[in-house]
């Protein structure tokens, strides 16, 4: 199940999956209509509707062995909150969701005041569902992604949490290959929390600022 399905890094990895497996898809969003490519598509199943509507999500991810969050905004930890509930309701253990770099406060030196100001309305919420997450006792892989190119490009590397974070960023692509590798092989990466950046890109800010 993906959800927040029309996120840009969540259309690639619904486009990976139909492509590179056999598995069947529930695609979780406001507007279903947007997605209205896979309509006839007898692997997806499109779910319109308000991921803080607890019963519909819960009643959604019925089939799903891995659940993959694509969710963001300032209000995010109500977001996951209501996917969490879902996922204790029906007894859904493996999660894999997309956060940010500083949400471990795990960004050294000037690059990491920078982004502290540059994402200050976000950040709140990415370290609640951190706690959220890991209180709730599912197995988790957190991804902190630098911040996003849309580079036609598969380059980066990993930091593991208590390491300092590298770079300043990263591909979507990149970030949904992790993601591709972890949703299917949900035996890998559990109860981890990965930094994503593509190397060489140390700096005091992002390259495009």
């Amino acid at each position: 199940m993906i959800v927040g399905a029309h996120g840009a890094m969540a259309q690639l990895v619904t486009e990976r999956l139909l492509n590179e497996t056999t598995a069947t898809l529930t695609l979780f969003l406001r507007d279903a209509s947007r997605l209205n490519q896979y309509a006839t598509n007898d692997r997806v199943t499109l779910v319109d509707g308000d991921i803080k509507d607890t019963a519909l999500v819960a009643k959604s991810m019925a089939d799903a062995e891995v659940i993959y969050s694509n969710l963001g905004g300032t209000d995010l930890a109500d977001q996951m909150q209501s996917v969490l509930a879902a996922m204790a309701q029906t007894g859904k253990r493996r999660l894999v969701y997309i956060s940010s770099l500083g949400a471990q406060h795990e960004v050294p030196g000037k690059f990491g005041a920078w982004n502290e100001q540059a994402i200050s309305a976000f950040l709140p919420g990415f370290r609640k569902t951190v706690e959220l997450v890991v209180a709730s006792g599912v197995t988790y892989t957190e991804i902190r992604p630098a911040w996003l190119t849309n580079k036609n490009e598969v380059d980066y590397e990993e930091t593991q949490l208590g390491e300092d974070f590298k770079g300043t960023e990263v591909s979507r692509k990149s970030v949904v290959d992790f993601a591709f590798k972890v949703i299917t092989q949900p035996a890998t990466y559990q109860n981890a929390s990965v930094g994503l950046d593509k190397p060489g890109t140390d700096g005091d800010q992002s390259s495009w600022v």
